[in-house]
């Protein structure tokens, strides 16, 4: 899989696409990259932990699957920025951020055509 060309594919997406990291299901992240002029809002250390917590959540979702389905994505808007996370593949997550004011649904919709 070229992470690199996912990765510029997304940023294309919307101005407002802060970053873009894809990562195993382990944690393990294999490619990550801010948009140019982007401050980070957390330090290295906490970016890991968000990341981290993102895999646990999803990995708890995936427990309820049998049940209701395979999870398509998840957003999260706090006050300074959107989260959203989405499978690549059955073992690879993509944890994008962006500006509160970038249209999250067209993200959404966008990379889950790239990904098809």
């Amino acid at each position: 899989m070229v992470f690199e060309k996912i990765h510029s594919d997304i940023m294309k997406i919307d101005p407002g696409i802060r970053l873009v990291t894809a990562c195993g299901m382990d944690g393990k992240i294999l490619f990550s990259d801010h948009r140019q002029r982007v401050k980070n809002l957390l330090s290295p250390d906490e970016s890991k932990k968000s990341l981290q917590m993102a895999i646990n959540s999803w990995k708890s979702r995936a427990e309820l699957a049998p049940k209701i389905g395979k999870g398509k994505y998840v957003l999260a808007e706090y006050e300074k920025i959107k989260r959203i996370t989405m499978p690549l593949d059955d073992s690879h997550l993509l944890y994008i951020t962006a500006e509160v004011g970038a249209d999250h649904a067209r993200i959404i919709d966008t990379v889950q055509k790239i990904n098809t």
